[in-house]
């Protein structure tokens, strides 16, 4: 059974808490793991020493963790600092022993030298940015980050497949209708269940390709978990849970790798493969049904509803569906004590639990998702 955390967020970052303007720009770091990233950590480094705002008087803090790197990615980042000198770029040579030598051990790394590296200079509460040694950012990215975690504790930048060769058209029109099968979804949720912190438009995108937080908020919920893959959700998680807002603003972008061969089973590269293999295989692209997602939306605004009637409406509707008592004795606990401190976070604690002990989503072709999504999207609008 998972347990509440007895952990709180940082007063700024609870909804409804008044706190004191920050100076603008914001003190912030971008954390960087990289195992052999020889040829592609240089186009990074310097879309982020193009960054808007910063200069060789203020420079843009980074941290590259080179992780177990055997082609020389250490070295090249050092003979790249002199020329950057709008980057205060600090590289941390690690040999990670197995079974822990893996992105999260390396992310988690690279974002508590961040932290340090902050709290040294005395802004133990600015911003922790990180993303992916193959990517790279547009000069807006900092600015981008920084404006939208004004009304906001964590920040989702939106991807972009960066193919080096030209994309054949077959997979290109795959892509796109997995991006309205995905704006689907989104569609559904502004009609039921919008998130007043996440307004449209957004995307849904909040992988390590592009997160930023507050690094006081990051302490605050133990930091980053060491994990082989997933170690983006699991953090997002975390922090949800603890009632953050989570943003996922247009303006935010960031350019990821559409290799096909990655350093993680399951991460972008596997997902880049699949669309590929199914191309070119002529078989059906699959994704989980409208269904799903309608009765996980509507599910979702009714906790949130009864967030705001009270203990006894909340309990009966846990127990309804189908929450062990224990669960929700132990949900009200903290909210009782203080831990679980607004909706967003009553919601994620009892959606956890609760998609735990569910079944599976049934997968079905992607073009009849979307045709689904799409109908009940215009029912619920004929409807209001």
């Amino acid at each position: 059974m998972s347990r509440c955390k007895r952990t709180s967020l940082p007063s700024r970052s609870r909804p409804g808490c008044s706190s004191a303007p920050r100076s603008d720009p914001v003190s912030a770091v971008v954390c960087i793991p990289a195992r052999n990233e020889a040829e592609r950590l240089p186009r990074l480094l310097r879309s982020l020493a193009a960054q808007e705002g910063i200069s060789e008087a203020a420079p843009l803090r980074v941290v590259m963790l080179a992780n177990n790197c055997d082609d020389g990615t250490p070295a090249i980042v050092r003979g790249l600092a002199g020329a950057l000198p709008t980057l205060a770029l600090r590289t941390i040579e690690a040999a990670i022993p197995a079974p822990d030598a893996h992105v999260g051990t390396a992310r988690r790394m690279a974002l508590e030298a961040g932290a340090d590296w902050l709290a040294a200079d005395g802004h133990a509460d600015g911003i922790l940015l990180t993303t992916d040694a193959d990517a790279w950012v547009p000069p807006n990215w900092l600015a981008a980050n920084r404006a939208a975690l004004r009304a906001a504790d964590v920040v989702g930048g939106r991807l972009v497949i960066d193919a080096e060769d030209a994309v054949p058209p077959a997979l290109a029109d795959l892509h796109a209708r997995i991006e309205r099968y995905w704006s689907g979804v989104r569609a559904l949720e502004d009609l039921i269940d919008p998130p007043p912190h996440d307004p449209a438009p957004r995307h849904g995108d909040h992988t390590a390709a592009s997160l930023a937080l507050w690094a006081d908020l990051y302490r605050a919920v133990g930091g980053l978990p060491a994990l082989p893959c997933g170690e983006d959700n699991a953090l997002v998680a975390r922090l949800t849970r603890q009632g953050a807002r989570l943003r996922h603003c247009p303006a935010v972008a960031v350019h990821v790798s559409a290799r096909r061969e990655g350093r993680v089973s399951g991460g972008m590269a596997t997902e880049m493969a699949r669309r590929a293999d199914a191309v070119a295989s002529g078989g059906s692209y699959e994704l989980p049904e409208a269904a799903h997602w309608l009765a996980l939306i509507e599910r979702r605004a009714a906790l949130r509803q009864v967030w705001r009637r009270g203990e006894a409406a909340r309990r009966a509707a846990c127990l309804g569906f189908g929450l062990p008592a224990e669960a929700v004795a132990e949900i009200e606990a903290a909210v009782a004590g203080g831990t679980c401190l607004n909706d967003i976070a009553y919601v994620e604690r009892v959606h956890a639990l609760l998609e735990a002990a569910a079944e599976p989503a049934r997968f079905v072709p992607l073009d009849a998702a979307v045709a689904d999504l799409e109908r009940i999207a215009r029912t619920l609008r004929a409807a209001a």
